[in-house]
């Protein structure tokens, strides 16, 4: 028997859950979360984030965040004859797997989004450069989190990560649903 973790909704935050089944397919069908479970999710990442400034500021910099960190890990070299970037592409690979876990099409929209950061961090890498490419990701990087405690701040709520770091993860998708809410689009 398989016994994994499993993340689940519980109160006002995401809890991990042990969860016990024949084989790892079963694991995993057991351990997906359901659509009231991802709308659990949003709502209790939504509670945090009221103040009108404070969604606009995580509308800009959340997404800036995903973008530095995915520029960062690209020019980190692994060296054995390894491309540049392999790192990150795990990185946007994992991220997109479980966006897709969470809700297909959520996790088809985060692809479509980490496909144009990949494109564009790809393309500004072979116009500077590693080094530069890393101070650019890290000067979006560190303005990008100023901003979100600047929306904190003024929202008067610590950031839903202080409770569950699972909310590192439902931020971009948060954002991207906000779209897809406006869209008519279901997910």
């Amino acid at each position: 028997r398989y016994v994994g973790l499993a993340l689940v909704h519980g109160g006002c935050g995401i809890t991990p859950a042990v969860t016990q089944a024949s084989g790892l397919a079963g694991a995993v069908a057991q351990a997906r979360w359901s659509s009231e479970q991802v709308a659990a999710a949003f709502a209790a990442y939504s509670d945090d984030h009221r103040h009108p400034t404070n969604q606009w500021l995580h509308v800009l910099c959340v997404p800036a965040i995903v973008w530095s960190l995915l520029a960062l890990v690209y020019c980190i070299p692994l060296g054995a004859g390894l491309p540049t970037g392999s790192l990150a592409a795990v990185m946007a690979i994992a991220s997109v797997a479980f966006w897709l876990w969470l809700s297909v099409p959520i996790g088809l929209g985060a692809a479509a989004m980490m496909a144009l950061s990949w494109v564009s961090i790809a393309a500004l890498h072979g116009a500077v450069g590693t080094t530069t490419l890393a101070l650019i990701g890290a000067a979006v990087f560190v303005a990008a989190w100023i901003g979100q405690f600047i929306g904190h701040h003024i929202e008067g709520r610590r950031p839903s990560f202080f409770t569950d770091l699972v909310y590192l993860m439902i931020g971009p998708v948060w954002v991207l649903s906000k779209g897809y809410r406006k869209a008519s689009i279901s997910y």
